[in-house]
C-alpha cells in the first residue's frame, strides 16, 4: 500500500498537476490586479465601480448578502472576459502564425490498387530475372 502511494506521488503527471495549479494561482493574481487596478477604474469613469457588497436582505433575523454574490459574479465575467480577449485569443493567433504546414495524409490504396501494384512489382521481377531477346 505504501509502495503504491510513493508510485503515486513519483508519478510525473502529478508533479506537472502541481505546477500547473501554482502557475495558475500566480497568473490568477495577475488577471485579478489587472481587473481591479485597470478595468474596474475605467468602468468606474462611466458611473461608478460598481461594488454591490452592501446589498442585503433578511428574513427572521438570518442576512442574506446576495451584493455579495453579484459583486463576486461580475468580477469572474470580467476575468472571463480578460482571460479571453487578452489571452486566449492573441495565444491562438500565435500559434497559427507559427503553426507548420501539416502534409495532408496519404490516402491507404484501394485494393484494386494493391492487386495492379502486385501485378506491378511481379512484371518487374519477371522481366529482370529474364534474358532481353536479341535482336
Amino acid at each position: 500500500m505504501v509502495s503504491g502511494f510513493q508510485k503515486f506521488l513519483l508519478r510525473g503527471n502529478l508533479i506537472d498537476l502541481a505546477v500547473g495549479v501554482l502557475i495558475g494561482a500566480a497568473f490568477g493574481k495577475v488577471v485579478d490586479s489587472f481587473t481591479s487596478g485597470l478595468i474596474l477604474p475605467i468602468i468606474g469613469i462611466f458611473g461608478g465601480v460598481p461594488d454591490f457588497s452592501a446589498l442585503t436582505f433578511a428574513i427572521n433575523g438570518s442576512v442574506f448578502k446576495y451584493g455579495l454574490f453579484l459583486t463576486n459574479a461580475l468580477s469572474f465575467a470580467l476575468t472571463a472576459a480578460i482571460i479571453y480577449f487578452f489571452v486566449i485569443i492573441p495565444f491562438n493567433h500565435l500559434m497559427e502564425r507559427f503553426k507548420r504546414e501539416e502534409k495532408p495524409p496519404v490516402a491507404e490504396p484501394s485494393n484494386e490498387e494493391k492487386l495492379l501494384a502486385e501485378i506491378r512489382d511481379a512484371l518487374k521481377a519477371q522481366s529482370v530475372g529474364s534474358v532481353p531477346p536479341r535482336l
